[in-house]
């Protein structure tokens, strides 16, 4: 069994979205398009308001995936843990329904008898190292975010250490809001390491509004089909346009 190519988009914020869409209405559509919704909030000394906390919560409730609101020193462990531990969660929700094709509807990983239940997790734990990853990063650059961005970009940098050390492929792909022009600009195309940012942050400008809900649904087009650039077919090693959107 292989549960195909995990999607997630791994939204990075530190408060309430106030332009555009509903940004809990558009992590149900992504989460019903198969791309699981994974949201970390990010604090220094200050703490998110209690709407904050809720939009996180519920945003990511929504779409099918995990939150975690943290300071921003903890920002690189969080990341790797909330990634991961959404990467368990898609798969043992494909093992859930097989095991219901299986053995009947009442049948989930926690009803199984406790050897058995071990024997599964040992699977569940192997896909997780194997199966085929692709991660938007969706990063706020609201002007509160301005101190964070360092903190975020570095955490990134560990992110792509530790799921590069997997045998399964990865792809990730970074976007922020709001952009220069748009309420969305995107940083970096998919590619198979994020060395890349450490160029691109630094061209990064802070403003005022926090469009989370169109982010989400312009994120949501980014996982349509992929086909490798003509400078890949060409055996150029240009990681920034590993890939490109088909046209």
């Amino acid at each position: 069994m292989k549960p195909g190519t995990l999607k997630q988009i791994l939204l990075i914020t530190d408060g309430c979205s106030n332009h555009g869409e509903d940004p809990i209405a558009m992590a149900a559509l992504a989460n019903e398009e198969g791309i699981t919704v994974n949201v970390i909030g990010v604090m220094e000394n200050d703490v998110i308001d209690e709407s904050g906390m809720k939009e996180i919560e519920e945003i990511a409730l929504s779409g099918g995936g995990v939150s975690q609101v943290v300071y921003s020193q903890s920002l690189s462990q969080t990341v790797q843990m909330v990634t991961r531990k959404a990467m368990t969660q898609t798969i043992q929700g494909v093992v859930n329904k097989e095991l219901q094709q299986i053995l009947g509807r009442s049948q989930t990983l926690e009803s199984l008898p406790p050897e058995k239940r071990g024997e599964v997790m040992e699977v569940v734990d192997e896909l997780g190292e194997t199966v085929d990853l692709e991660v938007l990063i969706l990063v706020d650059t609201s002007a509160s975010m301005k101190h964070k961005l360092p903190t975020v970009k570095e955490a990134l940098l560990d992110l792509s250490l530790s799921l590069n050390a997997r045998m399964g492929n990865n792809l990730f792909s970074l976007y922020v809001f709001p952009g220069k022009r748009n309420d969305v600009e995107k940083l970096l195309d998919w590619t198979p390491k994020l060395e890349s940012l450490t160029s691109v942050f630094s061209k990064l400008s802070v403003g005022g509004i926090t469009p989370t809900g169109p982010a989400i649904r312009e994120a949501i087009q980014q996982f349509k089909p992929k086909r490798s650039s003509l400078k890949g077919l060409l055996g150029r090693n240009d990681d920034e346009s590993y890939y490109e959107e088909s046209v």
